[in-house]
């Protein structure tokens, strides 16, 4: 699905990036990022896509979503101060890179 496509049915469901962000607990920025490849992962097509089917048949999908219980993924980034990324450079910051 393109991204242009992908908003559009965003619009549909009556939902801004930062609130399916919320409501699938990921961080907006992994969203907006697909605008610059122009796609968006199938996933997120079929989310988005159930979601605005939903809304336009009078279905509360928010309070289904809600209701289940997803953990957010991991927070990526710098690594701790030293381990570069966690490739343990010398011996004795393997434990504190852990």
């Amino acid at each position: 699905m393109t991204y242009e496509e992908f908003k559009r049915q965003l619009g549909k469901a009556g939902l801004t990036v930062r609130e399916l962000a919320e409501l699938i607990k990921l961080h907006p920025s992994s969203i907006t990022n697909y605008g610059r490849q122009g796609v968006v992962p199938s996933h997120l097509a079929v989310i988005v896509t159930l979601m605005g089917e939903m809304a336009e048949h009078g279905i509360d999908f928010r309070s289904v979503v809600s209701g289940i219980s997803i953990e957010p993924n991991k927070i990526r980034g710098a690594a701790k101060k030293g381990c570069f990324g966690r490739n343990k450079q010398i011996e004795a910051q393997v434990l504190d890179c852990l």
